[in-house]
């Protein structure tokens, strides 16, 4: 196995988030009662439990790095999360940023934000 780093985010409720990031290609690859484990090729996320979480109230966040992006905000776009300013779950169009990549940013349920972030070759 490649070492690697694997972001651990908060669910209010697993089967919610299984249900969310299942829409656009993540697959369980391992739960419990306390953890959640998933994967879409070698994009990974883990989730632990956090009942209480408000996600107006959310400060987590994380980068998907993508080589294309273009795909992957279709296949969420596709999954029903709407392009919105406000509310969660949430899509924010792909725009070029003033550090000099393309990217669009996700608000998943619990408020999460994942920035998608096209590689540049």
């Amino acid at each position: 196995m490649t070492d690697c780093a694997v972001p651990n985010l908060p669910s209010r409720d697993f089967d919610v988030t299984l249900a969310f990031y299942g829409a656009f290609g993540l697959e369980l690859t391992y739960r419990s009662d306390e953890w959640l484990m998933l994967r879409r090729g070698d994009l990974r996320l883990e989730f632990f439990a956090f009942p209480d979480l408000a996600p107006e109230d959310s400060s987590f966040m994380c980068s998907f790095r993508v080589d294309d992006l273009d795909v992957l905000y279709r296949q969420i776009a596709a999954a029903g999360v709407p392009e919105k300013a406000v509310g969660h779950p949430r899509l924010h169009p792909i725009q070029m940023q003033p550090w000099g990549h393309r990217a669009g940013f996700l608000i998943d349920p619990d408020g999460t934000q994942l920035s998608l972030i096209e590689n540049v070759a």
